[in-house]
């Protein structure tokens, strides 16, 4: 049965598998993650402001989010940010309780924030995501969760879509195995693993830069970039981190619908004049990624 006829895009023809990153690409939590990284570093830039004034600016939860922090272990992205502001302050250790006084202290602030906010309000999933998980469960294309966060578990069960996964990576399973953070490919390809799966047989829904590169050094047969911000920039730059194609929403990997298909429902909305056309494989005309350049971004958490 061809992917048309699973009610997938042309484009997932031959995927066996899929494995998704879960800030951002399933639920919204990515603007939240952001959202309390703002908080716990703005609340350190101004106990410990850098001696540097032209680095003396708050966080901002677009740019510096995407740069520094997304995708990556927690720990990973309060220091590269902290160190790239020269903050004054030591790294710390895991142990440190949550403040401003060390790179560590930081981080445990930021989760302690994301927590209560999670348990307190939930997570609200992408419809187009979940219209995608159903499409692929009919279809019988077992699928994973690869997250670098230790609260992915959390989120998917908050949001409804943890049964649709054979298995969930997460950061817990990631410090037991002791698997490198994304731009990787560790991660994927532990998930990709447990399926059962060649990476090359696979595909990775991702929205940090980091992850596409993952997925591209994972050897990966098909790296959707999940374009949340809809920006031109945004889109080329997830290209050329080793995305094979972007998408706004991941219910443009489903089928167009046909003259015969019901009526569209709430959730089937027509694609604007703003988004992108349905799912097509540009793997051919992508730009090619090298591994001498500075780390991109990886990490909510």
């Amino acid at each position: 049965m061809t992917a048309p006829e699973r009610g997938l895009a042309p484009v997932m023809t031959g995927i066996a598998a899929m494995v998704f990153d879960v800030d951002g690409v399933l639920t919204d939590s990515a603007r939240v993650h952001a959202e309390e990284w703002k908080e716990a570093f703005d609340a350190c830039l101004r106990e410990h402001p850098p001696a540097d004034t032209a680095l003396d600016r708050p966080f901002d939860a677009a740019d510096d989010y995407l740069r520094y922090v997304d995708g990556k272990p927690r720990a990973d992205g309060a220091a590269a940010f902290l160190h790239a502001r020269r903050v004054p302050i030591p790294d710390g250790s895991p142990s440190d309780a949550p403040g401003t006084d060390s790179v560590a202290a930081v981080a445990a602030l930021k989760d302690g924030m994301f927590t209560r906010r999670i348990r307190q309000h939930g997570i609200e999933p992408f419809p187009g995501s979940v219209r995608l998980l159903k499409a692929l469960r009919s279809a019988g294309i077992p699928m994973a969760a690869a997250s670098s966060s230790h609260h992915a578990r959390d989120v998917l069960e908050g949001a409804g879509l943890l049964d649709y996964f054979v298995t969930l990576v997460d950061g817990d399973e990631s410090h037991r195995l002791g698997l490198a953070g994304k731009p990787d490919p560790a991660l994927f390809l532990e998930a990709a693993g447990r399926l059962g799966v060649e990476p090359a047989h696979a595909a990775v829904a991702e929205d940090a830069l980091a992850g596409v590169e993952a997925g591209r050094r994972g050897g990966f047969g098909l790296v959707v970039g999940v374009d949340r911000a809809h920006t031109t920039d945004t889109a080329r730059d997830l290209r050329e981190h080793g995305a094979d194609l972007v998408v706004n929403d991941l219910a443009d990997l489903l089928r167009a619908p046909g003259p015969d298909d019901r009526a569209p429902g709430p959730d089937d909305r027509a694609p604007g004049p703003d988004d992108r056309a349905p799912a097509t494989d540009d793997r051919a005309h992508r730009a090619p990624v090298t591994d001498d350049r500075a780390p991109g971004p990886d990490g909510k958490e």
